[in-house]
């Protein structure tokens, strides 16, 4: 076991020492809704929790966390986007597990913007009709326990963004994995795999381009009168690529009491590299509080910040038992059904804050 964590660790190095954040390039990815966390439980820490996430939510951070899916999951999420802006986010998912070790999910994603004006040179104001733009992603994930501290998994994600006139589409993949371990006592219960790791690569993925009459102009060839089309070609451009390696110790003070501290390292490919450090109570698997702050350059400063979080986060959940529970000696549950509602706040600039509720159903 030794052995296999100073891999780890070495692997972490590495990869903190190889790869670094590009901000010059910042602007120049699309299809960034990729990046957008759309579920309210691990966002009221920032996803701090990459290296301990399990269940459906772990399709977004790291897919690995979804093998630990006991035997049947479904998940709804809304989030108020950049509050004030008038967009909505919304999520829903599936995971069910396949034989002893394997666990298929299902996950949607879109954005609602509302209804927009259509505008044209003669009329800047509108007033001839509106267009809808949509977002979906759509991914399909499978992950799996190698052993009982390691575990992995892959997700193929379909992006899909239109108008009325113009669309783009695209795939990505995902992919992570979860080591644990214990420190101290490991006769004692409450220390079992107290310490985690987690590294996971998302978003990486062929460029993508938009293609449709948007970018046509129709016109008329002189003398002649014949009409004539003319096909722009659109520019490719890149998806917003990212590697993140995070770490987790949970200290069980009893079977119903647990704090779980929780730090994520990510390595953007189109924007500055942030640091999320998160605190979680669990009171008996009922009652959880959270928060969590993103660290990144000038993220605290109104007027520099490049990105629209100002950095603090909060969030809860009240999960309830609806059938008679089973758990192990550290509290860790292993069967039965239960119901739970999340919500989470991530405070922003220029805006009122992002606010997302969620509620899910595990067997």
């Amino acid at each position: 076991m030794k052995k296999h964590i100073v891999i780890i660790i070495t692997t972490l190095i590495s990869a903190v020492t190889c790869l670094a954040g590009n901000p010059d390039r910042a602007g120049q990815a699309g299809a960034t809704e990729l990046l957008i966390n759309p579920w309210a439980r691990n966002s009221g820490w920032f996803g701090a929790n990459s290296a301990s996430i399990s269940g459906l939510e772990s399709i977004h951070l790291n897919v690995a966390g979804l093998a630990a899916t006991r035997k049947t999951e479904v998940a709804f999420a809304h989030t108020s986007w950049l509050g004030g802006a008038g967009i909505g986010i919304n999520a829903a998912g599936l995971a069910q597990k396949v034989g002893e070790t394997g666990v298929i999910g299902l996950s949607f994603m879109s954005m609602d913007f509302g209804n927009i004006d259509v505008t044209t040179v003669d009329l800047p104001e509108g007033g001839i009709g509106t267009f809808k733009p949509s977002y979906l992603n759509v991914g399909l994930s499978y992950a799996k326990s190698f052993s009982n501290s390691i575990s992995g998994g892959i997700t193929v994600k379909i992006i899909s963004q239109s108008i009325a006139n113009l669309k783009a589409t695209g795939f990505c993949f995902d992919a992570g994995i979860q080591y644990a371990t214990t420190i101290g006592k490991k006769t004692n219960e409450l220390r079992k795999n107290n310490l985690r790791f987690g590294i996971a690569l998302r978003n990486v993925g062929p460029p993508m381009s938009f293609n449709g009459d948007g970018i046509s102009v129709n016109g008329t060839v002189n003398q002649t009168g014949s009409s004539l089309t003319l096909e722009q070609r659109s520019s490719k451009f890149e998806l917003p690529s990212l590697l993140s390696i995070g770490l987790t110790y949970i200290y069980r003070i009893t079977t119903k009491h647990a704090v779980n501290f929780s730090g994520n390292f990510t390595s953007n490919s189109f924007s500055n590299d942030n640091i999320i450090g998160g605190l979680e109570y669990n009171f008996n698997n009922i009652l959880m509080l959270r928060g969590g702050y993103n660290f990144q350059k000038n993220i605290g400063s109104n007027d520099n910040a490049r990105i629209a979080y100002a950095g603090p986060s909060a969030g809860a959940t009240v999960e309830i038992p609806v059938t008679k529970q089973r758990t192990n000696e550290a509290g860790e549950i292993k069967g039965g059904m239960r119901f739970g509602i999340d919500y989470s706040f991530r405070a922003t600039h220029n805006f009122s804050g992002i606010h997302s509720f969620g509620a899910r159903i595990t067997l």
